[in-house]
């Protein structure tokens, strides 16, 4: 992942998409960690970065969860069923 995720274009992709690129930032999360601790990070801001980017991706998927926002490709029956 090159750069950081507004949660406005994470709030347009699907719930299977956003779980996908959960487990990458948290992956790449772990192998900065690693990195981080042998010594071999050049570029520590992007700890902060990936941190922040899984924050991100919680906060959508939780508001999904509520149905305070509706992703893309859900009809407006499909958000109420799952409500229900």
């Amino acid at each position: 992942m090159a750069k950081s995720v507004t949660a406005h274009e994470l709030r347009d992709q699907s719930v299977e998409d956003l779980v996908t690129k959960l487990k990458e930032a948290k992956e790449e999360l772990f192998n900065l960690r690693f990195q981080a601790a042998t010594g071999q990070l050049d570029n520590h801001s992007r700890l902060r970065t990936v941190k922040r980017e899984i924050a991100r991706i919680y906060t959508v998927l939780r508001e999904h969860e509520l149905g305070i926002v509706q992703l893309s490709g859900e009809s407006a029956e499909e958000t109420k069923e799952a409500a229900e």
